[in-house]
């Protein structure tokens, strides 16, 4: 009995030193690294996140399962940042006034400061002039506004007004001229931003004979004319001349 029994204690003696090993093991084992990030030396790092570009964090896998193993999952699988895209500031429009040369039924706006009985409209007349009170008839043919504006107060300055200061704007632009197979050809009003074919609807329509694929365009400027032949889409100028043709079958 006294060597069973002294058997006995010796395997659970072993036993126990087992069991005390596994668990000291366990406990001294150190999980392996879960994540690594770059220092963030900018302030907008700090204050906005993680910019567009910067490298992403370098994850270890880790074979040691449970809550540690779950935390680097979710460390691992989290969406990076969505870049930000910052737009080009839009560049103010030309006006179309600033380069627009004047002729003869042009009719503008006229601004003396200060000089009410100077301020007025003026239409250009056929020989391409306006007439003003004080100095008379002024070229306006072939000018911008800006140029006709210095004009007058070039002439102003010439022994009438010490300083002059002198704004010109067109109030109306000269008409467009419709011919052929429209359903009312004639004289009208030019519109900012016309085309063949909203002069064509201004004019009525085409008529049943009309060719309706392209028109011919004359186009008069200071330096003469020029004639082409030009589809619906083509922009129109004031004092423009648009031709319908007559189509053959």
């Amino acid at each position: 009995m006294p060597v069973a029994r002294a058997f006995r204690w010796s395997i659970s003696a072993v036993a126990l030193a087992a069991s005390a090993a596994l668990t000291l093991g366990g406990c001294m084992q150190t999980a392996g690294p879960i994540a690594y990030v770059q220092p963030r030396a900018d302030l907008d790092s700090m204050a906005y996140g993680q910019p567009y570009g910067a490298p992403q964090p370098v994850v270890v896998a880790n074979n040691s399962g449970g809550a540690i193993a779950a935390l680097s999952n979710s460390f691992a699988s989290s969406p990076a940042p969505m870049p930000v895209g910052y737009a080009a500031p839009m560049v103010a429009p030309v006006r179309y006034d600033s380069s627009y040369h004047l002729d003869a039924g042009d009719r503008l706006r006229v601004v003396v400061y200060g000089q009410e009985g100077l301020t007025n409209s003026y239409a250009i007349d056929a020989g391409g002039s306006i007439t003003m009170p004080l100095i008379g008839g002024v070229p306006a043919r072939g000018r911008t506004p800006a140029g006709l504006a210095g004009e007058i107060a070039a002439r102003l300055r010439n022994g009438y007004i010490r300083e002059p200061s002198v704004a010109v704007e067109i109030e109306a632009y000269r008409p467009f001229f419709i011919l052929g197979e429209v359903s009312a050809p004639g004289q009208y009003p030019y519109v900012p931003n016309m085309t063949v074919e909203s002069a064509v609807a201004i004019a009525g329509g085409f008529s049943p004979r009309a060719k309706r694929d392209v028109v011919t365009v004359t186009h008069t400027e200071a330096g003469g004319s020029m004639r082409a032949i030009v589809p619906l889409g083509t922009p129109l100028a004031p004092g423009d001349t648009v031709f319908v043709g007559e189509r053959w079958f």
